[in-house]
């Protein structure tokens, strides 16, 4: 089994898509289903397997829910998950030989997730294996993961005071993006040249102190306040990301150029290339 991305893992080579939702995993049941059945027709199977449940007494609309996970298409669509008990009881009930290792494996999968909120210096340790595997410098690594330990702690605010859905969540970083940066988050990856990829992942330093300076002065505020609901808390995100975009604007002044780079991750093996091509080009001339 591997984890290097949170949103996918690994069973016997089969990829197995997941959400962290409602502080455990919820597992895409179609994946699960075509792992342990191996046919190519898994919705079928599920949407058969679902009318025998019921008839048992399982309520899957109440044992099973939809979260966005991405579809082979690149795109997020709404899929039935289930967590790890509510996946059991659909694993005993589609008759496979790998029905008792894939129960395995899955306990594990929950228990490492368990074992990194009890202590979450395991997490962060994996979090640096990864991004030093991709090359990442220890400095930047450092930045990265207390921007998360941040964010963390601001979308933990946001559920305590009521705000509790996904879209709302997305409302709120966009403005204090918007406040901070001068572009949402959706335009600065069209702005860095992204597609699919972390936009944080393809920060400079300097973004991503901005960035982790709007949402710590949002996370103050809100407690300070003791913002309640979505029209509260979104009061005190629009005056977090203030707040690092006037940091940001005096800071460009004494810089004398932009704190925001089209520079992403990507772009660097392509200068190594380069450069790597530039000194065979140099030493071939030379011979």
């Amino acid at each position: 089994m591997t984890d290097s991305n949170k949103a996918l893992v690994v069973f016997q080579g089969k990829k197995i898509r997941r959400a962290w939702f409602n502080d455990e995993w919820w597992f895409s049941v179609i994946d699960v289903v075509g792992v342990l059945t191996q046919t190519d027709r898994a919705r079928k199977y599920w949407s058969d397997l679902k009318a025998k449940l019921q008839e048992e007494g399982f309520e899957v609309s109440e044992k099973i829910g939809q979260l966005k996970l991405l579809a082979e298409d690149g795109k997020l669509r709404q899929t039935d998950c289930a967590n790890t008990k509510n996946m059991f009881r659909i694993i005993q009930s589609i008759p496979s030989p790998k029905a008792e290792p894939f129960k395995q494996w899955l306990a594990q999968v929950g228990y490492d997730r368990v074992q990194e909120i009890e202590n979450p210096e395991l997490a962060q340790k994996r979090m640096k294996e990864i991004y030093k595997a991709k090359g990442y410098s220890d400095d930047w690594i450092e930045k990265r993961v207390r921007g998360v330990a941040i964010r963390d702690e601001l979308t933990d605010e946001w559920k305590k005071r009521g705000v509790l859905e996904e879209k709302d969540y997305a409302i709120l970083t966009a403005e204090i993006s918007q406040a901070t940066f001068g572009m949402t988050p959706s335009e600065y990856k069209k702005f860095k040249g992204l597609k699919k990829e972390n936009l944080r992942d393809h920060m400079d330093d300097l973004e991503l102190i901005f960035t982790m300076l709007g949402e710590r002065v949002s996370t103050e505020i809100t407690r300070k306040e003791d913002k309640q609901g979505f029209p509260e808390v979104e009061d005190a995100a629009q005056r977090g990301g203030r707040v690092a975009g006037n940091a940001r604007k005096e800071t460009e002044q004494e810089l004398g150029r932009p704190v925001t780079s089209r520079e992403n991750y990507l772009s660097e093996p392509e200068k190594k290339k380069k450069l790597e091509d530039k000194s065979k080009k140099s030493s071939q001339t030379f011979k």
